[in-house]
């Protein structure tokens, strides 16, 4: 219910915002974000992703850190494929489609949000294909494969709240290059952990909190590994991991100072009322304690109370791992 009420809000917010605002301002978003790319992309290393974050369309710095990784990698496949997109106005290719006119496939599972994404102007400026689908780990390959993506692809960004790491797992007719997914950092950073699969898990559903979803960072670190892609580091928000394959990962380590895994800082834990309860740091992991969860290297089935200590102690005090 409150899912849907966000959702209907979020409608009525962005069809207030055409209204008001002059179609100029997202040009006028894009021109300053290609000028602060171009800084970006003049640096030759880093120390790690904090240094080339910013936001035009993405919720938490990934256009800054996916324009970086692109322009180091100048030879991958300009096609993308996200899911998990909305209404796209909050995306992590929309600066791609913009700034480099890359092409791609896009996906949400509301029908309302689909019909939204094509009459907006992207949708024949750009070659972007917008689709209605649930997607599960059983239908996830025959929907690429059904809508043109299959081999080679520049970036796959994965936010779904909820089979993440299932659906990765499970992809295997298409070869990203870049790879973006969610993780939960609510889990911890010290176990590989993953919520068991339910084809029809719902986030808000599955626990009132909105706490108890996806997989830990450790857990996406050894599918990546087991899958062929190299962990290059997290945005400082402590959102999304990124992964880069394994044959053109060196291009982008020997640039990289440091490795550098944050913890969760947001505070979007809920009540059984939908309240936000503004709860930071091991308060959250508190209220989800005995929710089923899969130990992946162990291979049984556990919860963070099972697991004992989850935190490291840089994360335990809110401070980034390196590895």
């Amino acid at each position: 219910m409150i899912d849907k009420i966000i959702k209907v809000l979020k409608k009525i917010k962005h069809s207030i915002l055409k209204k008001i605002l002059p179609k100029e301002s997202e040009k006028s978003k894009v021109l300053l974000a290609q000028h602060v790319a171009i800084n970006k992309r003049s640096l030759k290393s880093i120390y790690d992703f904090g240094d080339v974050e910013f936001s035009c369309f993405s919720q938490y710095g990934e256009d800054g850190i996916i324009d970086w990784l692109v322009s180091k990698l100048p030879m991958i496949p300009k096609k993308f494929v996200e899911f998990g997109v909305e209404d796209y106005y909050e995306s992590n290719t929309r600066l791609l489609l913009q700034l480099r006119n890359w092409q791609g496939l896009i996906m949400d599972g509301s029908n309302d949000f689909i019909k939204d994404i094509k009459a907006q102007d992207i949708s024949w400026r750009h070659h972007v294909e917008a689709i209605c689908a649930h997607i599960t780990k059983e239908n996830i390959n025959s929907v690429l494969e059904q809508n043109g993506m299959k081999g080679d692809i520049g970036l796959l960004s994965i936010d779904i709240d909820g089979n993440d790491y299932h659906v990765w797992q499970s992809i295997d007719v298409i070869n990203p290059a870049i790879v973006v997914i969610e993780y939960n950092a609510v889990f911890g950073d010290l176990h590989s952990v993953t919520i068991p699969y339910r084809p029809d898990f719902f986030r808000t559903k599955a626990h009132f909190s909105n706490l108890y979803f996806g997989a830990s960072l450790q857990a996406l670190i050894l599918l990546g590994k087991e899958k062929g892609y190299t962990f290059v580091g997290t945005n400082t928000i402590g959102a999304n991991a990124f992964f880069i394959r394994d044959d053109l990962a060196p291009k982008i380590t020997s640039l990289l100072d440091s490795i550098s895994a944050y913890p969760s800082i947001f505070r979007e834990a809920r009540s059984h009322t939908g309240k936000l309860l503004l709860l930071g740091g091991l308060k959250r992991s508190e209220i989800i304690k005995n929710s089923p969860l899969i130990d992946l290297k162990n291979k049984k089935n556990t919860s963070l109370y099972s697991l004992g200590e989850i935190y490291s102690s840089s994360w335990r005090n809110g401070k980034k791992n390196i590895l």
